[in-house]
């Protein structure tokens, strides 16, 4: 799947791209479904809210089957590696849960800053890729983004260890109000098989999810080869090791054959 030259345009703007549905009906049940096992799991790589409902799987390439296929799909690799100009590798790869009711907040952020600080990830050649296993509406916690502040490159931040379960490097109520008077916020909703591509540089935040519907969206963290990370401080399960390029599957991959269960 290639993107077109106004889309890589789009995304060169705004920031971000949404595609409606990538991947079938079929192909979206079957990976929620996976979703709904790894979750399940009692792992060190799941994280849990204080409710004690699940908040993310890490790592859900290395221990479920449908998610190593989806971790090498061409639908989702070929458009990156346009973005990013060549190879990329699996720099973090998450389940992200928003339970009905107990679904708490992510803060304002941007990855690249975690990345940066954290992992000492060189440059913003590396963006997410996420997919919606559910529908995402107005009512149960979307993606909510700041378009164009990719713009702005590393914004100043403070690491957050206390208002949920994951720190995070946050922005101030200020910088994003000032981001936000500039480039606006939005919030992409779409149905189950839908795409949104953003920027490591987006800053993004996802409020609580009150509603009596779920959410859940798979995130894949690529960054190109060359700009690997350099400081390996956090679990291997939190940012990858292995910078070898991924090497895209067939298309059908998903829905080629029963996908095992998780290990």
């Amino acid at each position: 799947m290639n993107l077109s030259t106004g889309q890589l345009a789009h995304f060169d703007t705004e920031g971000y791209l949404f595609l409606p549905e990538v991947f079938t009906p079929e192909e979206a049940s079957l990976l929620r479904a996976a979703a709904d096992e790894v979750l399940a799991l009692e792992r060190p790589e799941v994280w849990r809210e204080s409710s004690g409902v699940a908040r993310t799987a890490f790592a859900a390439h290395e221990y479920h089957e449908a998610f190593r296929r989806l971790g090498r799909h061409p639908r989702l690799i070929t458009p990156v590696m346009q973005l990013l100009d060549g190879p990329v590798y699996m720099h973090q790869f998450k389940v992200n849960a928003k339970a009905a009711f107990n679904g708490e907040v992510w803060q304002w952020h941007q990855d690249f800053g975690t990345w940066h600080r954290d992992d000492e990830m060189p440059e913003p050649r590396a963006m997410n890729i996420a997919v919606f296993l559910d529908e995402v509406t107005a009512a149960n916690g979307p993606l909510l983004l700041i378009p164009r502040s990719h713009k702005h490159g590393v914004v100043n931040a403070a690491h957050d260890k206390q208002t949920t379960s994951y720190p995070l490097w946050t922005l101030s109520e200020e910088k994003v109000t000032e981001l936000s008077d500039q480039g606006g916020c939005v919030a992409p909703t779409g149905a189950p098989g839908g795409v949104l591509l953003f920027s490591s540089l987006m800053v993004h935040a996802s409020p609580p999810n009150i509603s009596p519907l779920s959410r859940t969206i798979v995130y894949l963290s690529l960054c190109h080869v060359d700009n690997h990370i350099r400081r390996f401080q956090r679990p291997a399960w939190v940012a990858h090791r292995d910078f070898a390029p991924i090497q895209a599957l067939e298309d059908d991959c998903i829905g080629a054959s029963t996908v095992p269960h998780a290990a």
